[in-house]
């Protein structure tokens, strides 16, 4: 049920280093992660890290669809980044928000995400420990209020949603 909403996120980014050595943009820096599905208007929430610095962003569906968004806003200090992408609000399915008031040590934590660039993994855990804060990039902000649980996270699950057992997101991978 949740599936349709989480996207894979392709990001395409300029490598200073490699470029003085290729012909312009012969392979360019590619990253990936994930992302899910906000509203009816095209916002998908991720990670920032997913597309710091992106010069093109690629969103691939759940069905294989694949369409070029736009970054609108970041937050470096939380790790949060939306971007926009332009499609008939039919065509969307938006998250359902769980309330992080409910969340209880040792409930059921589910990651959804994109790791390595397969769609649709699911991987289980429990809630570990609530109210942890973990240091920014910066080292200038800590996160405040983090769930820490031991469900699997693997590169590209990034920006996926966390959820609780009945499907809906409790926090952002």
């Amino acid at each position: 049920r949740v599936s349709p909403s989480v996207v894979n996120i392709v990001v395409t980014v300029e490598d200073d280093e490699r470029a003085s050595n290729l012909p312009e943009n012969l392979f360019p820096a590619q990253g990936q992660g994930s992302g899910f599905i906000i509203d009816n208007e095209g916002h998908i929430l991720t990670n920032n890290h997913v597309v710091q610095d992106a010069e093109k962003v690629e969103i691939t569906f759940f069905d294989g669809t694949t369409i070029e968004a736009e970054v609108i806003g970041a937050d470096p200090d939380s790790d949060l980044a939306v971007v926009e992408i332009k499609v008939p609000s039919q065509n969307l399915r938006p998250i359902v928000w769980g309330d992080s008031e409910e969340i209880k040590v040792g409930q059921r934590a589910i990651a959804i995400g994109n790791p390595f660039g397969l769609n649709g993994t699911l991987t289980t855990g429990i809630v570990s420990a609530l109210g942890r804060s973990l240091p920014t990039e910066s080292g200038a902000f800590r996160i405040p209020e983090i769930i820490q649980t031991d469900a699997a996270i693997n590169p590209g699950n990034s920006g996926g949603p966390l959820l609780n057992s009945k499907g809906e997101v409790i926090g952002v991978n």
